[in-house]
């Protein structure tokens, strides 16, 4: 098995994250999320970071699609 190269382990995986009840977009360009209990806190590339109650509902990584359910 190959080794990635020093830049291919350094490109990101970014995600658009989507509330499940209408598609709206949340949030662009997510690069962290982390979970306590039903507080979802939502990082971008940029540090802005917005904190929501809800829950994932699923994560697509090869599309970089993530889709909440928010209360």
């Amino acid at each position: 098995m190959r080794q990635k190269t020093e830049l291919e382990a350094k490109e990101m995986c970014l995600a658009t994250v989507y509330k499940e009840n209408d598609d709206s977009v949340i949030f662009r360009n997510v690069a962290r999320i982390d979970v306590d209990g039903r507080k979802l806190t939502l990082r971008d590339i940029m540090g802005e970071e917005q904190v929501l109650e809800g829950s994932i509902l699923m994560v697509d990584l090869a599309n970089s699609i993530v889709r909440l359910a928010v209360d």
